[in-house]
């Protein structure tokens, strides 16, 4: 306890170890938050579920907060049903049992450029007669534009931008365009505004109904923006932490534990238990690490189980092996392991609780310093399509804006978001891992 007392203390004297700690305290935040309010079960469905999933988000559009950075204000997405927005319904019964239901949806447009699209999501229920639905757009001077009519199932959608005679009508002109523009036409901006959607729905049997929900897709999105199936990128940004950090984090402990552990078993038995140890080392290091994990990937499962365990497997034999090695051998012969052996230790009892004990100072630093290896090491893989499928990271962000050419459509918020993330992970170890070798090395310290 004092001895990690001490550490602490000596580590606050290091700016960039406090810089470190506070990078990968804010990294934590964000996976038991990303963990808490989207747990797994639901992030994977929502990941793979698509345009049916997200069918409220506009396509490939870059977050909400560019427009902070803009003078013109790109038109943000936005959603009104029965539960939210300005929604008015109205229903007028008749005296033969049929119903006109008026349903009036009222937003404000203070834009400066025209949204990507906009749909009705259409729901009805009837027995044999279908009801009828009149749609009109009412702009911010008092214009009213009859848009069209149709008759309605069970459920029904409606596109404007689909809309072929609606555009006809509207002199070839897109109707999330000339919806919005002046009376004249002449100006090319949108003219902002309250707006109205008037549905008139006439249902012709006692018992039907009729609900709508009316969605603008916008031409920003959210806190991460969207990708080409409309999926929000916040969830592979913040489930990419917790994914990162636990592959990064085991993957440092296992090889550096198992490494310290196999070289003091090497340099306590010696002979041909050591011969065979390093041998072992000597094959492994020239093996392609990289070459090897492809393989496994394509021939055998892509599980980030099972890479972790061949990544752990293909770093414990390397050349930091024969470092440690070197340290146990002179430790085996300080005079407490004498007297530890005189008294009748067993052999594991010594290397357990003398040989690598003596050796933890100097594991520490290395451990911290190699996780941003294993975090890159991961996000490498998914960008060559060889990441576990299932799980939202971000080098598979990265892999789906590269496979849809993001960086040649200008989308280069797609790629520079998870980027920034594992440059941000990499900085924060990095900055902890040289703080704390200063700290645990005395030649360095002094230096």
């Amino acid at each position: 306890m004092k001895t990690a007392k001490r550490i602490f203390k000596e580590m606050l004297r290091y700016p960039s170890a406090v810089i470190g700690l506070v990078m990968i305290f804010i990294l934590l935040v964000i996976a038991v938050y990303a963990m808490i309010t989207i747990p797994y079960s639901q992030a994977i469905a929502l990941w793979r579920g698509g345009e049916e999933v997200w069918y409220q988000n506009p396509k490939l559009v870059p977050p909400a907060w560019f427009n902070w950075f803009s003078k013109e204000k790109s038109p943000e997405s936005f959603v009104i049903n029965s539960s939210t927005g300005d929604y008015q319904r109205i229903v007028d019964v008749k005296s033969d049992g049929s119903s006109l239901i008026t349903m009036t949806y009222t937003f404000d447009f203070q834009y400066d450029d025209f949204p990507q699209d906009m749909m009705l999501y259409l729901k009805s229920t009837y027995q044999e007669k279908k009801p009828f639905l009149s749609i009109a757009w009412m702009t911010p001077s008092g214009e009213q534009v009859r848009v069209g009519d149709m008759i309605l199932d069970s459920s029904s959608t409606y596109r404007f931008s689909q809309d072929e005679k609606l555009k006809l009508k509207l002199e070839g002109v897109d109707p999330q365009v000339a919806l919005f523009l002046n009376e004249d036409q002449t100006n090319s901006a949108p003219e902002k505004g309250k707006y109205q959607v008037i549905l008139s729905a006439v249902a012709w049997e006692p018992e039907s109904t009729v609900d709508a929900e009316f969605v603008m897709h916008g031409q920003v999105y959210g806190l991460a923006g969207t990708d080409i199936y409309r999926r929000d990128l916040r969830i592979a940004l913040l489930w990419g932490v917790p994914v990162a950090l636990a592959f990064g984090l085991l993957a440092a402990l296992g090889t550096s534990v198992l490494t310290m552990v196999f070289a003091a078993i090497g340099a306590w038995y010696d002979g041909w238990v050591d011969g065979l140890i390093q041998r072992i080392t000597e094959v492994n290091l020239v093996l392609p690490f990289l070459s090897i994990l492809v393989m496994v990937g394509t021939f055998y499962s892509r599980s980030i189980w099972v890479i972790l365990g061949v990544s752990v497997l293909l770093s414990i034999f390397t050349g930091q092996i024969k470092s440690l090695r070197a340290a146990f051998m002179q430790v085996k012969e300080s005079t407490y392991i004498e007297a530890a052996k005189a008294y009748g230790a067993s052999n594991r009892r010594l290397i357990l609780m003398y040989l690598i004990p003596r050796m933890i100072p100097t594991l520490i630093p290395g451990l911290v310093s190699s996780v941003p290896a294993f975090v890159f090491l991961e996000a490498s893989l998914a960008v060559l399509g060889l990441g576990d499928p299932t799980l939202p990271t971000w080098g598979k962000l990265i892999n789906d804006a590269f496979v849809n050419g993001a960086l040649y459509k200008g989308q280069y918020y797609w790629i520079l978001e998870p980027a920034v993330l594992l440059m941000f992970t990499g900085l924060a170890f990095a900055l902890l891992g040289f703080a704390l070798d200063r700290i645990f090395n005395p030649r360095l310290r002094e230096a």
